[in-house]
């Protein structure tokens, strides 16, 4: 999927999905120093304006500029400052000063691109920062609920530790293992893989 595929889905509601933060991420960062913190594949926003509202520096990277104006468009709303980039998740260059949180949330890509990102992620994280990854469970499809049906777009823990390990990324594993999310109306929970890791 492309940008323009992104840029059409976000013009059709408000929100592709609510405005409040991934449970997750509130769950995940829970005790973690507010510093400086990136959203890559950040979509409308939802959890770069909430790690601002606590006190982080917050940056989030799309390459949907309409997903990015719903962000500014929340940003705004909520009263906080998050800087907006528009590129991609593949490619984006991080900065020198890099981050003490990043989050990358239901990057749902095939394992070429997603091998890429993964190495973007790992780049900009400083050292002794978190890393923090929450995407649809390779077991979803067949076990879960909701998420995307291709499953050459899903993934486990496990891969995204190869991928770090095969871009050279040094990490101490915390948290590595495929989760539970309640689905509103649904019979069965959504699996997620979730990974957090420290550099």
């Amino acid at each position: 999927m492309d940008a323009q595929h992104w840029n059409d889905r976000y013009r059709t509601a408000d929100y592709v999905w609510k405005a409040d933060p991934n449970i997750f991420l509130v769950d995940e960062t829970a005790g973690i120093a507010a510093g400086r913190a990136v959203d890559l594949a950040c979509g409308e926003g939802r959890n770069a304006v909430w790690l601002a509202e606590r006190g982080w520096t917050a940056t989030g990277v799309d390459f949907s500029e309409v997903g990015l104006d719903k962000a500014r468009r929340l940003a705004t709303e909520r009263g906080v400052d998050v800087e907006w980039v528009c590129a991609d998740a593949t490619t984006w260059e991080p900065p020198d000063d890099r981050y003490d949180l990043v989050a990358v949330f239901y990057l749902q890509l095939p394992a070429d691109q997603r091998r890429r990102a993964m190495s973007v992620a790992g780049r900009a994280l400083a050292p002794g920062g978190t890393l923090l990854v929450v995407a649809h469970d390779s077991t979803n499809l067949a076990l879960g609920t909701g998420g995307p049906p291709d499953p050459a777009v899903l993934y486990s823990p496990g891969d995204v530790l190869a991928d770090l390990a095969a871009a050279g990324i040094d990490v101490t594993v915390e948290r590595a293992e495929t989760v539970e999310r309640n689905v509103d109306g649904a019979e069965r929970p959504a699996l997620d893989c979730l990974v957090r890791a420290r550099r």
